[in-house]
């Protein structure tokens, strides 16, 4: 039987929806939900619901960010037959992003008994949210805010990838929080760093959702739970989109940073408390 019933995946779709692309932690706040609606964090099932409803999240971004996706990949399949082609700042995104997806990927394989047992504490996600949020708070303060989305170079784009393992072994650290403050570090602009995070998170999530997708359906997930979960988590994830990007032209992370250390300190409560185990 499904460890997750038809209202618990709208609800979490829902939380996926809104958080996997906000610097709060997409994971932290589905274990949250999770432990809060007494469903099983540490089910196979329920871990490989989790990473397939992100799918939906990333659909929303590839609708989102549809014409940029076409002219990216183009410039990679014409730089690949034309050698003048290669000197286009688009070919060599498209590069950056192959390389920069590595790592995770690595990383994603070799730890995976890790983050899906120890690492996958409701105790790891509430420090994780506390400390993510000193260096998001301390990237703002540091960076320098000058440099454009065409400003971006392979080092930049390596220095984003990587920084999504942070988020990969420490759930609660926040994929969108790591890779945006990584950006703000390099002197991107806020818009430019989230933009960034966007196309690096598109790979890693979308190969994390596919090579999950097994281990769900195997163990339990119920296919009904799972495409429900996945639809909600579309239309919120492209709602949430629209409204972040509006929300960092204009504002600093600040926000963000007070939410997470609230949740973190709130979710030490009630794990001290034993209303989550």
């Amino acid at each position: 039987m499904s460890a997750i019933s038809i209202g618990q995946a709208v609800v979490l779709g829902a939380v996926e929806g809104v958080t996997e692309f906000l610097p709060v932690s997409s994971t932290g706040h589905l274990k949250i939900a999770e432990g809060l609606m007494g469903i099983p964090v540490a089910d196979k099932a329920v871990v490989g619901f989790s990473a397939v409803i992100q799918v939906g999240a990333i659909a929303a971004a590839l609708v989102y960010f549809g014409k940029d996706i076409v002219r990216i990949v183009g410039a990679w399949f014409r730089g690949l037959g034309n050698r003048e082609e290669r000197y286009h700042h688009d070919y060599k995104f498209a590069w950056w992003v192959i390389y920069a997806t590595i790592p995770i990927v690595v990383v994603g394989l070799a730890a995976k008994p890790l983050i899906e047992g120890p690492l996958a504490s409701l105790w790891v996600v509430a420090g994780s949210l506390i400390v993510g949020s000193g260096v998001m708070w301390a990237a703002d303060q540091m960076g320098r805010h000058k440099r454009g989305e065409d400003d971006t170079s392979l080092k930049d784009a390596m220095w984003v990838g990587c920084s999504q393992i942070l988020a990969l072994l420490f759930p609660g650290f926040s994929r969108s929080g790591a890779t945006m403050s990584t950006g703000l570090i390099l002197d991107l602009e806020r818009v430019a760093a989230t933009r960034l995070s966007f196309f690096l998170g598109i790979p890693a999530l979308t190969g994390a959702g596919i090579y999950e997708l097994k281990d769900a359906m195997g163990s339990g997930a119920a296919v009904l739970p799972l495409a429900i979960g996945t639809v909600v988590s579309f239309a919120v994830a492209y709602a949430s989109i629209s409204w972040l990007l509006k929300f960092v032209a204009k504002h600093s992370f600040n926000s963000f940073v007070i939410y997470r250390i609230l949740v973190g300190v709130l979710l030490f409560g009630l794990l001290g408390m034993g209303v989550l185990s």
